[in-house]
């Protein structure tokens, strides 16, 4: 069996080469002839072998076919061994009816389809009734397989909104994607950008920012990112990697991430946010806020940290959950046209300066009258005294508290030794400031005070306690120095060694030491009152 089919199978095989041999040769004549350059028009042909090899040298109405392109000059030499040709003179390339090449010379090659545009290129994409987008340069190639132009020697380009400059770009036909690079500048009617490297879609009007970048809007907003996006078309962006927007009018805003819309006037600040005001000398902080232009108005939460630096030898620190500000309008008595700030702190408000320092639930800054006001059982220290009531209003001279008003189970203490305390209590309690140091205080309602009474040694003769409608206490080096009373007050001094089981402390004293905040990290300290 095997000896009569062996004959058979070597038989066979010789067709067998033949017809894939024919195969192949048909495909590859197949394809060959799709990749072949055609003259379909000149004026004039002739050879001149001895100084032009292998050259047609044609003249007048050239015009040349390579699949769907089209490619028109006044001259050429077309070298139809290489698929290849070189035209010169009004140049003109036509790929379907979208793209438009022009120049003074063009070299093409069909087997590898690059097409070089040289001197004074104009490249068109896009319908001309669609705001097509334009190249211009002095030298172009073309990779009609990638669909890419490319140049590298510096050109324009421009869309129905942006003009981009740059010395080098890959732009992508079948996207209208581009890379620039290079001493990037993109004009728009109503910013710069200027950059090393970006991505550009004329489609979507989008840039994609890979590379420090600046956007600088005439006399408004500078913006500086090293990566994100920018609509250049609805003024939206994605700015990551630290980026700052910064107003003329001294408005800063920075963040790890932010979402801006410049339209809008609207800003949303992700991770390690800081907004300054310079104006109003005010900086707020946190890991997440926003922030809108119009009434310049923001908030920080989350960590939110205001530092209040109109006073730049004493810094006010205030944290709270959350941190908001704004500024309001309003006409004065004199009906001029006048601007305020208004800073509202909401839950576990702690402030810090050096000179004084406050806890409360709530608090509101209201710079029409120069007020704060405290709510929920707020508490204020300075040196070693502590004031107290259900809600204050301290008012606010030069930068510096000058006087305060505590109404409700008002509280004044003052600590004369480690654990001995002159206290005051009352209705409504107003405390008047000089450079930070309590000197003046005025206790009304129901006013009790207990302080301990002192030789001209400094020895200590008793407690006094005393009941009036009102005390009014006079200060002096944080040391109570003497008291005036209304006619009606009654009192008792017990001297030290007889002062009765609780004699020592009001029924509303308390002292908080433990809750005072201590520095500006301390605001952050987490307290149960």
């Amino acid at each position: 069996m095997s000896i009569i089919h062996r004959p058979s199978s070597i038989i066979h095989r010789p067709w067998y080469i033949v017809l894939c041999t024919l195969y192949i040769v048909l495909g590859t004549s197949s394809a060959r002839a799709q990749t072949m350059v055609y003259l379909e028009r000149a004026d004039s042909l002739r050879f001149e072998q001895e100084r032009i090899a292998d050259a047609q040298i044609l003249k007048g109405n050239v015009k040349f076919r390579h699949e769907d392109a089209l490619m028109y000059c006044d001259s050429a030499y077309f070298y139809e061994k290489t698929n290849s040709l070189d035209a010169f003179g009004h140049v003109r390339f036509v790929q379907g009816d979208s793209l438009r090449g022009f120049g003074d010379k063009l070299f093409y090659d069909g087997n590898t389809k690059l097409a070089r545009l040289r001197r004074h290129v104009k490249w068109v994409h896009g319908l001309p009734d669609e705001n097509p987008t334009i190249l211009t340069t002095d030298s172009l190639n073309y990779d009609r397989r990638t669909g890419i132009a490319y140049y590298y020697t510096g050109g324009v380009v421009e869309d129905s909104l942006n003009t981009l400059t740059s010395l080098r770009c890959n732009y992508k036909t079948s996207t209208k994607q581009a890379v620039f690079s290079k001493e990037v500048k993109l004009v728009n009617p109503k910013f710069v950008l200027t950059s090393d490297t970006i991505l550009y879609n004329s489609a979507t009007k989008i840039a994609d920012i890979v590379s420090p970048t600046d956007i600088i809007y005439e006399e408004e907003t500078d913006i500086t990112t090293s990566r994100g996006w920018y609509n250049t078309h609805t003024e939206k962006s994605m700015l990551l990697d630290r980026s700052v927007v910064h107003h003329t009018d001294g408005r800063i805003m920075t963040g790890d991430t932010i979402y801006y819309d410049k339209q809008i006037g609207f800003g949303e600040i992700f991770g390690d946010l800081e907004m300054v005001d310079s104006a109003q000398h005010i900086t707020l902080t946190g890991d997440y806020g926003q922030m809108w232009e119009e009434n310049s108005r923001g908030f920080a939460t989350d960590s939110a940290l205001m530092v209040d630096w109109s006073d730049s030898t004493h810094l006010a620190y205030v944290h709270a959950d959350t941190l908001f500000t704004e500024e309001r309008h309003y006409t004065d008595s004199a009906l001029m046209d006048s601007t305020y700030r208004l800073v509202r702190a909401y839950y576990g408000v702690r402030v810090f300066r050096d000179d004084m320092q406050m806890v409360c639930d709530s608090m509101e800054y209201w710079g029409s009258d120069s007020t704060i006001h405290l709510f929920k059982k707020p508490v204020s220290w300075s040196d070693n005294q502590q004031m107290s009531a259900d809600s204050m209003i301290a008012y606010i001279v030069n930068s510096t508290v000058e006087h305060m008003v505590g109404t409700g189970n008002a509280l004044c203490v003052m600590q004369d030794t480690l654990d001995l305390f002159n206290q005051m209590s009352g209705k409504e309690v107003t405390a008047y400031m000089q450079d930070g140091e309590m000197k003046l205080v005025d206790m009304s309602g129901n006013a009790l005070t207990i302080y301990f009474a002192k030789e001209s040694d400094g020895s200590y003769v008793g407690i006094n306690t005393t009941e009036s409608s009102f005390i009014r206490m006079y200060v002096e080096e944080g040391k109570m120095h003497h008291m005036r009373f209304t006619k009606e007050t009654t009192g008792v001094l017990y001297p030290m060694d007889q002062i009765p089981s609780g004699g020592d402390r009001l029924a509303l004293f308390f002292w908080a030491d433990e809750v005072r905040p201590t520095g500006p990290q301390d605001v952050f300290r987490k307290v149960e009152r």
